[in-house]
This record gives C-alpha cells, structure tokens and sequence, in this order.
C-alpha cells in the first residue's frame, strides 16, 4: 500500500505514467490501471486527502495466500485432502493413495500447493514466553549422544542427559548407555551433587522412566522416580503430551549439546566422554554470552545457587519398583535374574523393590522376602524355607542326613541305606528317605530288626523292608545264611520272607 500512495502522490504531482515507471515504483500497464481508479474515486484532486492503506487495501490487494482465478486439479478431493491432512498424513502419501485409489492425474506440486493453503488456513499458533525465578525450575531431557566403540569393537549407542536451571541456563550434562529407570535415578542425584542444591520442581517429558502413563490432565508417574521427588523434595511437573515446547529451555540445550559439543571430538571410552564433557560445560557453555539472557550462565549460576534447595545430609537410596508375579517355582524374574518368595504366594502380583544391593518383596505393603541383589542374567536366589514343604524335605534329606540318620537307628538300617546308595543305576534317594521315615511309625528297634531281615534275603530295597514290617516278619530272628528250614518254620507264617532263598530253591 506504501507504493500506491507513492505512485497516486507522484501522480497528483504530474509525473506521466512513464516517468513513474522509469523509476521503477510500477509497471506501465499497471499504472494505467491506477490512474484511471484514482481519477474514478477523485483521487488526483491536491485539494482532497489521499486515501488510507484500509482503502486502497480494498481496491487494489489481495490474499497471496489465495489462488487467482485458476482452480487446482485437486479441488473435487478438497475435503478428502483435508481430512488426511488434519491426520498428519504426508504429502507423498496423499498424492500416491489419490492416484491408486482414485484416478488422479495430476502431479505432485498440486498436492503440495493445497497443503500449503490448508496450513495456511490452520493459523499459526500463538505462544507465552514462561518466567521463571532463580532456583524454582530445572528442566531436564535427554538427547541421542555420541557413537562409541566398546573394546570389542562393537559401537555402542549412547544417549545426552541433559538437565538445565531455567533462569541461570546453567546444566549438567552427561553421556549414558540407555534410558532405564536407574540411569534416569542416577543421573538425577549426580547432577543435584554437581548444582550444589535441588530446584523446587523438574519439568520432565513424559518418558517411560519418568511416566507410567501420559495425560495433559491428570499423568501417573513412576513409582520409582515418586520416591526419589519425595526424598529430596522437588515437585514433578510433566509436559502435556506431544508438546516439548513447554520444556524449550532444555530443548535448545540438548541441540547446544549436540551441535556444539559432539562434533569433531575423539572419544576413547565413556569415562573420557564425560570427562570432556564436564570441561566443556564448565569452560565453554558455562561461560558463553547465552543468547537469551545476555549473560554468561555461570555468572547467573552464582546468583542461583545459594537459592536452591539444601541436599539432605544422606542422599535418599535410588531404588527401581516394578510388578512382578509369581511363577508356579515360587520365584519372580527381574532382570533375568530369579528371587524366590514363599510358595504360597504362587501366582501372585508383587511390588518388587530393588536397589545397588538389595531385592525387596512386598505383598499388599508387607515385605514378604530380601534378597541380596544378582547381576549376572541366569543366576537365581533360593531361600529353602520359601518352598513348599516336601520340597524342602527333599532338598533337606539329602544322602549325608539319610547315612546319620541311620546309624542312629541300627548298623542294620545302616548297610541297608549304603546298599542303596551303592547302585550302580538306580539313584535311590527318595527309597532310603522312605526307609528312615519309617522309624516314626514303627520305632527305631523294629526298623532295625526288619533291615536285618532284609540283608538276610539279599533285598535291601524300600519295598522289602516295608513289607517286613506289615506283616510283622522283624519280630522273627533272622535266618542262618545257610540253613535248612523245616517244612514248619517254612510255611510257619505264610508270609513272602518265611523262607530264605536255599529253602525255595529246595521245594
């Protein structure tokens, strides 16, 4: 509009059409357009006010976001392409899904031409800059780190822990391997150790170490990462979901981090990473004009400080929660490694608590069993009183407690228990705990006597022995190695064990 007033001024000073074209304000077909508009409205007249841009904005503009007169090929598809658009669909997709599905011919600019129109019509959205005070927020994220090599040779991903104060711009930073729960812990106390204090809240995206389950209105968070806001006293504030601009500081940090820091650097392991990475923050970012508030981070950071929270003097212990259940062996996994509970607990959902140390159990808040904690995936903590009870008599009973425990009832019981433990192919453990339970209800005397019996018969075996004793065989003296029996000792009792094996080999 400022170059029609110019060229109507001009005009009321009686400048021709290719005077004021040499001057290159406008072309001369366009300038006699606007002179025979200006002579209409009376425009030309010295004695009469040139008209304001809201008037000439009427007559002579247009929307340059609005098509002239041609009308896009893709115009009978509009609301299809809206539709697809407000899903967030891409533009090649749309233009191959309308050419397979429903004949389009036309080419791909087209397509592109109307998602511009259509953005155009969205708006742009508007935006707060947020304030913050000195030491009331940190905002903290994490960003894709620098490939390393592991001694192997193997290259290991690695990932940007990023936490920044929002009002010095003063960070910590520092390179992990993955994201999980006890990275996310550890990197929280050892950049509170590095401010020197807490912050009053930590705005965090809604990863899933930090949240279980995202909500603009209502977000749960971690089990694990509750503790550790309760034990040093700062408030959780996550992000509305799909909106990182409302933790833009540590965004633009994490890409100063990136594009200032990783670059053109030579790591030999993590250990010197981070070590480079401490320097750098301490000697470049720490010092630099920031460009936001014009001042050098540190020098900000010596204002902030001592407004930050005091640490507690012990540090609260980093501990990881997850449900766990119970499987029909009576233990729970956790990172592949295997922690018995009570067998009564069997198909059971548990808290399970597990620090540098120490795996905690808990049913419905009582502790249930404590283990000391296992790193190597595969190894299995069993506590024998977590079994159930005839497991725990087998894993009890074992060959030495059966060899005591008879010789406590007899020498007989004893040779018995040997022969069987000597068998060249049977393992007959569960026969000779069979054999010793047998004195609780026959007596130590008469078990005795019975496996004297059968060593007699050549049969030391659980069944021979039992059998002795239901038919109340022990209470006989044994028979002579060699002995002929008579027809009425022979047949005196019936039993199978009345006769030794040279009176049946006689008859």
């Amino acid at each position: 509009m400022f170059e029609y007033r110019q060229v109507l001024a001009r005009m009321r000073q009686g400048d021709s059409d290719r005077d004021i074209a040499g001057a290159h304000l406008m072309g001369r077909g366009k300038l006699k357009t606007v002179r025979q508009v200006a002579l209409a409205h009376g425009w030309l007249d010295p004695g009469r006010p040139l008209p304001d841009d809201a008037e000439l904005a009427g007559i002579f503009g247009r929307d340059p976001k609005v098509p002239r007169s041609r009308i896009s090929t893709l115009e009978p598809f509009r609301d299809l392409v809206r539709g697809w658009f407000d899903a967030d669909v891409q533009g090649t997709t749309i233009h191959n899904a309308l050419k397979r599905n429903h004949g389009y011919a036309g080419s791909y600019s087209a397509v592109r031409r109307m998602l511009l129109n259509l953005k155009a019509e969205r708006g742009v959205r508007a935006t707060t800059i947020l304030e913050f005070a000195p030491a009331d927020v940190v905002q903290v994220d994490f960003g894709a780190g620098p490939a390393l090599t592991h001694e192997s040779g193997i290259p290991l991903k690695t990932w940007i822990f990023v936490m920044t104060l929002a009002w010095s711009r003063h960070q910590y930073a520092e390179i992990v391997l993955d994201q999980t729960v006890e990275t996310w812990l550890a990197c929280h106390r050892r950049a509170f150790e590095w401010l020197g204090g807490c912050p009053g809240r930590v705005i965090i995206d809604n990863a899933k170490c930090a949240i279980t389950k995202a909500c603009m209105y209502s977000p749960e968070v971690q089990r694990s990462y509750a503790s550790l806001a309760e034990g040093y006293g700062f408030r959780i504030d996550a992000c509305p979901p799909h909106d990182p601009q409302k933790k833009g500081i540590v965004e633009s940090g994490v890409k100063y981090v990136k594009k200032s820091f990783v670059p053109l650097r030579e790591f030999r392991d993590l250990t010197d990473a981070n070590r480079q990475l401490r320097d750098w923050v301490m000697q470049q970012a720490g010092t630099r004009e920031h460009g936001t508030t014009r001042e050098q981070p540190l020098a900000r950071f010596a204002v902030e400080k001592p407004l930050l929270t005091t640490l507690p003097d012990v540090p609260p212990v980093l501990a990881v929660w997850s449900e766990v259940k119970v499987h029909t062996d009576g233990h729970v996994v956790y990172k592949k490694v295997l922690y018995s509970v009570p067998f009564t607990l069997v198909g059971k959902d548990l808290w399970l608590k597990a620090t540098d140390t120490v795996v905690q159990l808990f049913h419905r808040h009582q502790l249930v069993a404590t283990h000391p904690r296992l790193r190597k995936p595969g190894d299995r903590q069993t506590v024998r009183d977590h079994q159930p009870p005839e497991a725990q008599a087998w894993l009890e009973h074992d060959p030495q407690w059966c060899m005591a425990r008879a010789k406590e009832i007899g020498p007989a019981c004893h040779a018995v228990i040997l022969a069987l433990f000597n068998d060249k192919v049977l393992v007959n453990l569960r026969g000779a705990q069979g054999i010793v339970r047998m004195r609780e209800k026959y007596g130590d005397a008469r078990l005795d006597a019975a496996c004297e019996r059968a060593l007699a018969f050549a049969s030391p075996k659980y069944r021979t022995v039992k059998t002795i004793l239901d038919k109340g065989l022990d209470s006989q003296p044994a028979p002579a190695s060699v002995q002929t029996p008579t027809p009425a000792d022979t047949y005196a009792n019936g039993g199978r064990f009345g006769r030794d094996l040279h009176s049946i080999l006689l008859h």
